[in-house]
């Protein structure tokens, strides 16, 4: 049970409570789906179903930019589920991926050969293109351009893996470095922010960098297990023969040693996000641009030096999760949860770990960045007695098993 899991931090069952009782819509407001076309319905449903962590705050964008933004995530999203699908060969998938910004015009293709769990988006493909035809000139030109140049990275990739730290950055910036570019721009063209947010494409780069960074550490597992290799090779050959070595328990120090060494390179992105969200002036595309980047940077502070990385799954709490959405609303919140994050990373570093020097000067670095010279910012734990903490965790508990149980007989009601 979700809340179970944060019993020991009392905020974390607070904010996971005023989410159930609608918190949530302070962030996300509720979509008017009635007003819509049916295609664009359609559009919407496939974003719910496809994505896990971004279709809540693409919904809470303001005005005609949260429907770029969604058939700009599904354009990319088709496009991904070509590259991922190792059913293809590469004579098709190749010419598949330099091409599929000119499908974006064609009003009947699609593709119903993928064994994907996402091929909807590429069987019905001509509801997403016809949306896209829908959109504003500004917006289809920024669409189509990343589209095609994300699709000519994809298929250099395809035949040759990640070797150097160089090359990890070059892969990165194809598969998500773009993705910020292009929500850069579109974010300008809607002019809900100046031009120049669009114009700066090295810290947009850095924007998406950060985040795939953090998932490919993060799934290190998951990905060997299915013969896909993301971690670079300059990295791992330091402390194994081959990347899949490094998850076998006699090789656990050096497997923390290759984890440290990634987490700090990502970490090098960090000044990047916190210069490139303060130009952010409204306040739902500060949401979506803060919300993603705090969530990678908590997930990085679970990551470091931790062997779970090489036996399962590595996660954040969901309370942290919630509460972390409900926080990140203003710049001075964002750059507290980032100095807290740097701060708990900075008391795993090892003695003898290799990247020790580079770590302590990243994070020394990003905790300048913070500039959090205030003291009400420098802890986001609120100080109370033990015993006023012990009693609202009762009541968040059984008020939290009181709304489960409400609502499960109310479904049962519902199916009768």
């Amino acid at each position: 049970m979700d809340i179970l899991k944060s019993l020991g931090h009392p905020e974390e069952i607070f904010n996971l409570f005023k989410f159930k009782m609608g918190g949530c819509r302070t962030v996300m407001p509720k979509m008017d789906y009635e007003s819509m076309s049916d295609s664009l319905r359609t559009c919407y449903v496939y974003l719910n179903q496809t994505s896990r962590s971004f279709a809540a705050v693409i919904q809470a964008l303001d005005g005609e930019l949260r429907h770029a933004v969604c058939i700009f995530y599904l354009v990319l999203r088709a496009l991904d589920t070509v590259e991922d699908d190792m059913t293809i060969p590469l004579e098709k998938k190749v010419p598949m991926l330099n091409n599929f910004h000119t499908y974006l015009y064609q009003e009947e293709w699609c593709f119903t050969e993928s064994h994907e769990k996402d091929r909807q988006v590429l069987e019905d493909f001509p509801t997403i293109s016809l949306e896209f035809r829908n959109l504003a000139q500004e917006y289809r030109d920024v669409i189509s351009d990343i589209c095609h140049r994300m699709g000519v990275g994809m298929a250099e990739f395809l035949e040759k893996k990640v070797g150097s730290m160089k090359e990890w950055d070059q892969y990165c910036h194809y598969v998500a470095g773009l993705v910020g570019i292009g929500l850069s721009r579109l974010f300008s063209a809607s002019q809900l922010e100046d031009p120049e947010v669009g114009r700066d494409t090295e810290l947009a780069n850095s924007m998406g960098l950060f985040l795939q960074k953090t998932n490919i550490i993060r799934d290190y597992l998951e990905d060997t297990q299915e013969g896909r290799a993301f971690w670079p090779k300059e990295a791992w050959s330091q402390f194994a023969s081959r990347l899949e070595d490094l998850a076998q328990p006699e090789k656990l120090e050096s497997a923390l040693s290759c984890l440290n060494l990634l987490v700090t390179d990502a970490l090098c992105h960090v000044p990047d996000v916190i210069a490139y969200l303060s130009r952010l002036r409204n306040q739902s595309v500060f949401n979506f641009c803060a919300i993603p980047q705090v969530m990678a940077i908590a997930t990085l502070s679970t990551c470091y030096n931790n062997p779970m990385v090489f036996q399962g799954v590595v996660k954040i709490r969901k309370g942290q999760a919630v509460t972390l959405m409900m926080d990140a609303t203003n710049m001075r919140a964002v750059q507290t949860i980032i100095a807290q994050y740097s701060q708990e990373i900075l008391q795993k570093v090892s003695l003898t770990d290799p990247s020790r020097d580079k770590t302590l000067h990243i994070l020394a670095l990003i905790q300048e960045k913070s500039a959090l010279a205030q003291p009400g910012l420098g802890s986001r734990n609120h100080h109370r007695s033990p015993m006023y903490l012990s009693a609202a965790m009762l009541l968040a508990a059984l008020s939290w098993q009181y709304l489960n149980t409400t609502a499960a007989q109310a479904q049962g009601t519902g199916d009768v």
